[in-house]
């Protein structure tokens, strides 16, 4: 199976890019964009506690919209890649749908969603598709990686992790100051 690149609203430049630089040229390629119906589900849902009153339900017109807006989207990485690739486009939970899609890759390319360094550079989509993707990944950033903090200066001591932060067994917070 080939790269596959995921197609998302704000980082799907940067994927196109990596790929560009990294994939050989004679890589089969997928773009791949997912319509997450769940916005749909709950405009089928309002529509349903109406009891049908209003008109027409806006759950279809929502999921055509959204399956339009993936298609362009798809088109555009596709001008942006400038050379063939297949088009995939998955309606459903996004992160499921990812992860389930890419078994048998060579490599999937997605990018950070979040904000700032550390674990919260990872929205839960992603976060989820990192983790469970049957593949290599690879992470990149959407724009310039942020700078690397200085090392503690000598006999400083580190800044105690944030609270919840994972910590390796055995390790016990530093003593309070």
């Amino acid at each position: 199976m080939p790269v596959v690149i995921w197609v998302a609203e704000n980082t799907w430049q940067a994927c196109v890019d990596a790929a560009l630089s990294l994939a050989p040229p004679d890589a089969g390629i997928t773009l791949l964009a997912v319509v997450d119906s769940a916005t749909a589900e709950t405009a089928h849902g309002a529509f349903s506690g109406l009891l049908g009153r209003g008109g027409a339900d806006p759950a279809q017109r929502l999921l055509a919209r959204a399956e339009k807006a993936a298609d362009e989207l798809l088109d555009r990485a596709q001008a942006r890649l400038g050379r063939d690739a297949d088009h995939l486009q998955l309606n459903g939970r996004g992160k499921h749908e990812i992860a389930a899609a890419v078994s048998g890759a060579t490599m999937l390319i997605l990018a950070r969603d979040g904000h700032g360094p550390g674990p919260k550079s990872l929205g839960k989509d992603v976060r989820f598709v990192v983790d469970h993707a049957p593949c290599p990944v690879l992470l990149i950033w959407p724009g310039p990686p942020p700078p690397v903090p200085p090392p503690p200066r000598p006999g400083e001591r580190p800044p105690p992790p944030p609270p919840g932060a994972h910590q390796p067994p055995g390790a016990h917070p530093p003593p309070p100051r």
